[in-house]
């Protein structure tokens, strides 16, 4: 089944968009980083100049790749560098200053970066011998004249690194129309109308964090982040956002901390969830902790952005993950042929001006086809178009005779008033082929004894079949994630087996 969701917007590059909303609103205040930082949108557009001057005078040509090595603490910086680099015609590279330096030598190696970038907050980056490493700072330094941007709208513009969670991390390559596509034409027609400040906490180098950069400029609410996340800190910023945006990690993590305690979020009027599947009692929570907010959960990857599903928050369709917007749904089978309403198969998104994997025409064959992304999920569309995952394709735990979605036994888990986080993942069995194991971690005020394995089978015994209950347990203090909180199973896996 396919269903649609049309996006007919003339094509623009992200230096002109922004050059749209300086124009717009040159004094008003794009990004905040709370106790760091300001940025004006007049500021952000002379930035962004003034960096791409200086790269082509450094030889930068249209095409190269440049990678940008930002910490939290230069969301700012970030935004200018970033601007800059597809202003002089470049490709801009996000990296994570988390990143290992494995990782980081991978990335800018597979795309053949030219140049690296960073703040003056951010250490430099342990790059390959003969990189050329320049602060934001040193580039803007200089003397120059602003010249017109030389990007087009087909023009590639960004390469994103997955997070690696099933295999070596891919490069995601997005052109500038597919950035821009949906942005707003009028002034009217701003995002996130309701809000002065929309809150996040996302890592520079992910894809929720290049959509909160994109907020940045088509929101008529600023975008507001910490130098370093912790819930205290961002309960406290939480009262001066009328918008939040989360991972489900992080909103359980919030939630737990005690930190919203006699706080005032009435004036929250939207909270939105991406990266994982917000599993049903979270966002019971989270409606229940911001009665005045609507709870809306995005489902989409690096590779289908913009295409998406979002659903708002109803206990009658509890494990729905919504209906499309800015592109196209499709359940089919294996052959890419649509599957009817009800029936279970693979989850396809499509979107305006699709991306593709940046030098893997392998992976693209097995991902990309005539503009539509398989995401790697199984699941189905109802009548009224709500899809419902069953599972990641490799997730799903083949036990005896039955498959078993850990999506569903990880829902069953989060209703259970001591769990906290909850991840499940198949590990080997002697006789079943693959058990259920489930890796938790207790709220702070659960006795050990109260998540025990008999306790937690007992408690699911009329959630679940038989089959699905957990055969292991572990308890842990956290789960393994990556930096945009997607749990990491294959550690996971290892755990159980050590």
């Amino acid at each position: 089944m396919s269903t649609a969701s049309p996006d007919r917007a003339t094509p623009r590059t992200v230096p002109e968009l922004l050059d749209w909303r300086t124009s717009l609103h040159p004094e008003r205040v794009a990004v905040e980083v709370h106790g760091v930082a300001e940025l004006t949108f007049a500021d952000w557009s002379a930035g962004a100049g003034a960096v791409a001057a200086a790269l082509s005078r450094r030889g930068l040509r249209r095409g190269d790749r440049v990678g940008l090595y930002f910490g939290a603490r230069d969301w700012t910086w970030f935004a200018v560098a970033y601007v800059g680099v597809l202003r002089a015609g470049g490709v801009a590279v996000p990296l994570s200053d988390r990143l290992a330096a494995g990782q980081l030598g991978h990335a800018l190696d597979h795309c053949a970066a030219t140049a690296v970038l960073h703040g003056d907050d951010t250490p430099a980056p342990p790059v390959p011998s003969g990189l050329p490493v320049w602060t934001c700072a040193e580039l803007l330094a200089e003397p120059h004249r602003d010249g017109e941007s030389v990007a087009r709208p087909g023009d590639l513009a960004q390469i994103l690194y997955t997070s690696g969670t099933t295999g070596r991390p891919k490069g995601v390559a997005a052109s500038h129309a597919n950035l821009t596509a949906g942005a707003p034409q009028h002034p009217r027609r701003l995002a996130l109308a309701h809000s002065d400040r929309f809150l996040h906490a996302f890592a520079i180098g992910t894809n929720a964090g290049q959509t909160m950069l994109l907020n940045a400029v088509t929101a008529k609410a600023a975008a507001l982040t910490l130098p370093r996340f912790t819930p205290a800190r961002f309960a406290r910023l939480v009262e001066a956002a009328g918008t939040v945006f989360v991972v489900p990690s992080i909103a359980v993590e919030l939630l737990d901390s005690g930190a919203l305690r006699g706080r005032d979020t009435s004036g929250v009027h939207l909270i939105g969830s991406t990266a994982a599947f917000l599993a049903p009692a979270v966002a019971a929570r989270l409606a229940e902790t911001f009665p005045q907010a609507t709870i809306v959960n995005y489902y989409t990857s690096t590779e289908a952005a913009p295409a998406q599903t979002t659903m708002i928050w109803d206990p009658s369709r509890r494990d729905a993950v919504g209906r499309p917007v800015g592109g196209r749904l499709m359940v089919a089978d294996a052959d890419g042929r649509p599957l009817p309403a009800g029936t279970t198969g693979d989850v396809w998104l499509r979107a305006p001006f699709p991306r593709a994997y940046f030098r893997d025409e392998a992976a693209n064959r097995a991902t990309f086809r005539d503009g539509w992304v398989r995401m790697g999920d199984v699941g189905r569309v109802d009548a009224d178009g709500y899809l419902y995952l069953t599972d990641r394709h490799q997730d799903v735990i083949k036990t005896g005779a039955f498959k078993v979605s850990t999506l569903e036994v990880e829902a069953a888990l989060h209703d259970h008033p001591l769990v906290a986080q909850v991840a499940v993942v198949g590990v080997p069995h002697p006789v079943l082929g693959t058990a259920v194991a489930a890796a938790v971690v207790p709220r702070p005020q659960a006795a050990p004894d109260g998540l025990s394995l008999p306790a937690l089978r007992g408690f699911l015994a009329d959630r679940l079949a038989d089959y699905q209950l957990p055969a292991r347990l572990l308890l842990l203090d956290q789960l393994p994630r990556n930096e945009g909180g997607k749990v990491l199973k294959r550690q996971l896996t290892d755990l159980f087996e050590n």
